[in-house]
């Protein structure tokens, strides 16, 4: 058998912590038939020194361009840097969160180079695809960690304390967005013991956010019963009904001791969900998060990679790459998420071999052949 060859390099990005293997995948990987060639200090961040992934049969190259020299494909968290895109072999494969949509010259420079290029953010959220959808599992864990990092900036307790010298109450905390990561954030937030409400546009998350022991909020009205479309998407709402759902929001707003927004969207710039007015609301104290920071943010006033104290004494949180704080966690979801996206580059004697047309590889490839590929980025 002729063994395809998967490189790991270090992440270049500033901050990035987490890498695109494990010592545990590369076991997985090896025995499925791959090579696997891991740049020196790819894993420190995350808590795997090189001697892991040489016990689990990893071979450790000295730079990125020794890794990449006979490498088939590339894995990595990020998008590649100009040298690893420079060091790669033609027609070399790329699988990596390529934030495609804001980072388009590093998706022309993989089609120049003559890469086929996977957009692990494009994988469909299909059956057969959970086990690879990487948005998902870094997702909730920033859920997770940004209760973690609300309850680090916020001054007081957050759950009901009853003692000698009185009560403490519990802190209320408002979640905004019930994706994956709202979710978890719900989950998080509620095991440390706040007073946890939630809301989001689709109504068919009123069940999942009560089912965390968290309140639903939201105008429940005959049109927001109706506000989903059999595929399970948002309709767009009367301005009637958003003027209705913003003075809702911001009276409770208000009240809250913590705020976590968590909306994206695909190619497009995140929602504003909470206005300066808002957040002028709230206590002095009070703490918001804002997951959305990195692709422009769903708070007025948010700023990436600062701590913004308002006049009025309120921290807006804007950290990038939560999932990146809890980086040996991370990795090794992302990690699995990768080695079950390796199972569709082989064929069925086990060789590399990908079929383009598989309905998960197409989803997800943008570059080919020298060109960009994927109809939502090609020009």
């Amino acid at each position: 058998m002729c063994m395809a060859v998967i490189a790991v390099t270090r992440e270049r990005r500033a901050e990035e912590t987490r890498v695109a293997a494990v010592p545990e995948t590369v076991k997985k990987l090896i025995a499925a038939g791959f090579e696997v060639t891991v740049e020196a200090g790819a894993g420190a961040a995350a808590s795997y020194p090189d001697s892991e992934y040489q016990a689990a049969g990893a071979t450790i190259a000295k730079t990125a361009k020794e890794a990449l020299a006979k490498a088939d494909i590339l894995f990595k968290v990020r998008a590649p840097a100009d040298e690893e895109i420079a060091a790669l072999k033609a027609g070399a494969i790329v699988a990596a969160l390529l934030n495609p949509y804001q980072d388009k010259a590093i998706v022309d420079a993989l089609a120049k180079k003559g890469a086929s290029a996977f957009a692990m953010e494009f994988v469909p959220r299909i059956t057969r695809a959970q086990v690879m959808d990487a948005l998902s599992s870094q997702a909730n864990l920033a859920g997770y960690r940004a209760v973690i990092e609300a309850a680090e900036a916020y001054g007081k307790a957050l759950p009901m304390m009853m003692t000698a010298a009185g009560t403490i109450a519990a802190a209320k905390v408002f979640i905004m967005g019930v994706g994956v990561a709202g979710l978890q954030a719900i989950a998080t937030a509620r095991r440390l013991g706040a007073v946890v409400t939630a809301t989001d546009v689709r109504p068919a998350t009123k069940e999942q956010v009560e089912s965390l022991g968290a309140k639903f909020l939201a105008v429940e009205d005959e049109e927001f019963r109706n506000a989903q479309t059999a595929g399970g998407y948002a309709k767009e709402m009367s301005p009637e009904y958003q003027a209705k759902q913003a003075e809702l929001v911001s009276s409770h707003i208000a009240k809250q001791d913590i705020v976590i927004t968590t909306a994206l969207i695909p190619g497009r710039p995140p929602p504003k969900l909470v206005s300066a007015a808002q957040v002028a609301s709230m206590k002095p104290g009070s703490v918001i998060v804002d997951l959305a920071v990195e692709q422009g943010g769903n708070v007025e006033g948010v700023k990436l990679g600062e701590v913004a104290e308002t006049a009025n004494g309120v921290k807006i949180l804007g950290r990038p790459n939560l999932p990146g704080r809890i980086a040996a966690d991370a990795s090794a979801l992302y990690a699995r998420n990768l080695l079950a996206f390796a199972g569709l580059l082989l064929d069925k004697e086990g060789k590399l071999g990908p079929d383009y047309e598989d309905e998960i590889l197409k989803a997800a490839l943008v570059t080919q052949a020298g060109k960009v590929v994927h109809p939502q980025l090609a020009s």
